[in-house]
């Protein structure tokens, strides 16, 4: 063929060897000719000049990217060669063409280390599994699988992590709501069913410290606390942590739940959009190149469109025994509206293989209004009455590895906060106005160094936060108006360290705080331990100091309309101290053959709270005094897994007693004194289906009733003794159904059901008494949800 067509083939000898082909006819043309043996031979004929060719072979590699530890499917991982590309497919599948098994191969995927090898190394003939190992694969984090339902993972420094890509489900859950879930771990109840009134192993809500990809968020529900105000679509795990907290965090000193979205770029499109009875919703995530994504959340409630049954449940829940449900006799409440909305974003970009660059932004809001309307002077008058409730926050990090020991990571945000009310006294012709706001900005930087079994972090944080209270009447004219600014700096440094065989886990570490305004120093020592006994067993002892700034007052009936009934507060350490906690823990794991047992018991110490920030419904209701809760509690999962089944009960065992030196009685046991809680579930799933069932029980919350035959004494309730009662046990049943449905390729969809309160047991959350104009006492009592029905359906491509 060289001398018919007068051409050259440059070519390896070997690349020729042993291939055979029928003579070719001489009145074919060239392109013919090239063509006809390409296909017989499975070479490549380029034209590199005039009347010159290249032969090559044209090789394709494949295989499937697993995650070494879990042996997950890694998608979207970078596969690249010297001339093509490609990314792994949903089962980490990957195949490449090269033009000789000397060609480099680059694998890259975030978290994972990077793989260089020649192509001669993959098995192109049976697509093998390929194993990317992490990045800190020496200190590798999580310990149980499971922990509770798939999704639920129990981590060697003793938090919890809900990885909602994995997530199955949860008793009367159809949706991923991350605070709800977080309700279903041992130690962490609501005593009034509600995500903003989270109390973990005993403490009040506002002393969570709760983070959005960083950002400390002083909101964290819509529907005033029925349903997190975090898009599930977005937010795709949630880290609960107890005790031993990384010195990184401050705040929090009951505990912390941190959120996070994807930290992985997109390839290709992803999206969804869904419509249940309360809110629809929709998600998108775009890429942006090679090196970037954009995602983008939104949620609104549905009851301007339709009211539904569901709706009304929640609105009646959260409206009961307010101004909103009932006025008095004269004045007539009409035209109830309650709508809600937020707005999630995150960016991500790569700049290059070390360097991840985050910003993101959330907005949250409530509204609330309704009409009073009365006749004065023979004349119908109306006037309106309004609550808001929204957040706004962004956040911007920076992480840079500098080479395979060192890293850095840099964070800064800013979040705002605004709560008002305007309570229209339509009989005084008054406008009551209310205000509280808070503005916090906060900055942080680590660097971390690598060896091959012990890491050493290094940090500063800055935190500066603004509380705004303001009370504002027309007539007669008053207006007040407190607002305090504190900031605070600190460095911390904190040494992690796992031997060879991972058996031990060592996480020391110290934080230095410093508060300019009242020049004090706190010293915050703080260590999570673990060790594995034989391969069956593990102890885990945790212990930690912690501070925290910021606490909430409290009045069910004279702030904002009584629906929303907390108002943050700033440390002034006099009438509001410092809130400061100590705890130690200890914790015993047994697993084996699909059954766990973990069973912790725990001392917890808070000092500094004060008396409108805990709930009182009672006596000392409108008391100020400072004091402190200490807590004796055991917590205890046994769990079981069978197959697609898990079955598990919790139970949680607490002694919490308050101590308030001012008081009369000055120990008495905690309004969040839940002495005994039992949680029983089951849930079946597959690729198909997810159905899960439970039941909740706990003893009913400590209350104050009025003396027996002595009710009322120098015109006020007179209460025998403090919290000496409590109100009805607790008991809800629940079940949801989840069903998955591919339409098509690239398109799925969700159908879901849940009951909440199968059996519609009236749950009483708290109780508060009234003198009426006949001078005897009223009872009040406020009621968790009955049975509430919701179906979901959810289309993803």
């Amino acid at each position: 063929m060289s001398e018919q067509f007068q051409v050259q083939f440059n070519y390896q000898s070997e690349l020729v060897e042993g291939i055979r082909v029928v003579p070719l006819s001489r009145k074919r043309t060239l392109k013919e000719h090239i063509n006809r043996l390409e296909v017989e031979t499975s070479l490549q004929f380029t034209k590199i000049g005039e009347a010159i060719f290249s032969i090559t072979k044209n090789i394709k590699i494949c295989g499937y990217l697993k995650d070494a530890q879990s042996l997950k499917a890694l998608e979207g991982a970078t596969v690249l060669g010297e001339v093509e590309s490609t990314i792994s497919a949903s089962n980490g599948f990957f195949e490449i063409a090269v033009s000789s098994l000397e060609e480099e191969i680059t694998i890259s995927f975030l978290g994972f280390k990077t793989i260089q090898e020649k192509a001669l190394l993959f098995d192109s003939d049976n697509c093998s599994n390929v194993e990317m190992y992490q990045q800190e694969m020496q200190i590798s984090s999580i310990v149980v699988e499971g922990y509770i339902v798939r999704g639920i993972d129990k981590n060697r420094d003793g938090t919890t992590t809900i990885d909602f890509s994995k997530f199955t489900s949860l008793p009367g859950l159809i949706e991923t709501d991350v605070l709800q879930t977080v309700k279903a771990l041992p130690g962490v109840q609501s005593v009034d069913e509600t995500v903003s009134n989270i109390n973990i192993r005993g403490g009040s809500h506002d002393q969570n410290l709760i983070l959005w990809d960083g950002i400390k968020m002083y909101q964290s529900g819509h529907f005033f606390g029925l349903i997190s105000s975090f898009n599930p679509q977005i937010t795709k795990t949630a880290t609960v942590i107890t005790n031993g907290t990384d010195v990184s965090y401050t705040d929090g000193v009951s505990g912390t739940i941190q959120m996070n979205t994807h930290d992985r770029i997109q390839k290709e499109f992803d999206g969804s959009v869904g419509l249940n009875f309360i809110s629809a919703d929709v998600f998108a995530d775009l890429p942006i190149g090679q090196n970037s994504s954009l995602q983008v959340a939104a949620r609104r409630s549905v009851d301007d469109v339709v009211r539904t049954p569901t709706y009304d449940t929640y609105f009646e829940r959260v409206t009961q025994q307010t101004e909103i449900d009932s006025n008095i006799e004269s004045v007539l409440n009409s035209n109830q509206n309650f709508s809600f909305y937020d707005t999630s974003l995150r960016w991500l970009y790569h700049p290059s293989e070390n360097d991840r660059l985050r910003f993101n932004f959330i907005l949250i809001n409530n509204d609330l209004s309704f009409d009073e309307t009365s006749t004065a002077n023979k004349t119908l008058e109306s006037r309106k009455s309004s609550l808001s409730q929204y957040s706004i926050a962004a956040g911007l990090s920076y992480e840079r590895e500098w080479n395979d020991q060192f890293s850095t990571h840099f964070n800064a945000y800013n979040t705002d906060y605004k709560l008002q009310a305007v309570n229209a006294n339509i009989l005084e012709e008054q406008l009551f106005a209310q205000e509280n706001s808070v503005s916090e900005t906060g900055v942080s930087l680590k660097g971390t160094y690598k060896w091959e079994y012990l890491s050493l972090d290094v940090g500063y944080q800055f935190v500066e936060s603004e509380v705004v209270n303001q009370n504002d009447v027309d007539v007669p004219r008053f207006l007040r108006r407190d607002s305090e600014i504190l900031r605070e700096h600190a460095i911390f440094t904190q040494m992690q360290f796992q031997n060879k065989d991972r058996s031990i886990f060592l996480r020391p570490g110290v934080r230095f705080n410093y508060i300019n305004k009242f020049d004090i120093f706190l010293i915050e020592p703080r260590v999570s331990l673990s060790k594995k006994l034989g391969t069956d067993f593990q102890i885990e002892m945790l212990g930690e100091l912690k501070h925290q700034n910021t606490s909430q007052i409290i009045n069910f009936q004279n702030d904002f309309l009584g629906v929303e009934k907390r108002r943050w507060q700033l440390a002034d350490n006099e009438n509001i101290p410092i809130l400061r906690s100590k705890q130690a823990s200890l914790g015993l794991q047994y697993e084996d053959n699909g059954w766990l047992v973990d069973a912790t018991g725990y001392y917890k110490e808070v000092d500094g709270i004060t008396s409108q920030s805990q709930s009182f419904t009672t006596k000392y209701e409108f008391e100020k005094a400072t004091g402190s809760y200490n807590i004796v509690g055991v917590d205890v999962l046994l769990r079981k897994q069978v197959q697609k089944i898990s079955s598990w009960i919790s139970y949680s065992y607490m002694v919490n007693e308050y101590t308030f030196e001012e008081f009369e009685e000055n120990q008495f046991p905690s309004n969040f004194d839940t002495t005994h809680s039992v949680t029983l579930g089951t849930t079946y799933s597959n690729d198909v289906v997810n159905i899960s069932t439970g039941l909740n029980y706990r003893t009913g919350k400590p209350t104050s009733v009025p003396l027996l035959g002595n009710e009322i004494e120098r015109g006020e309730v007179n209460f025998d003794t403090v919290n000496d009662s409590r109100v009805e046990d607790y008991i809800r049943a629940d079940i949801s159904a989840l069903y998955k449905l591919k339409l098509s390729r690239g398109l799925r969809s969700e159908l879901g059901a849940s009951i909440w309160n199968v059996f519609n047991t009236d749950n009483v959350i708290n109780n508060f008494y009234r003198i009426n104009a006949e001078n005897t006492v009223d009872k009040f009592s406020r009621s968790a949800l009955g049975l509430t029905t919701n179906f979901m359906v959810r289309l993803k491509f």
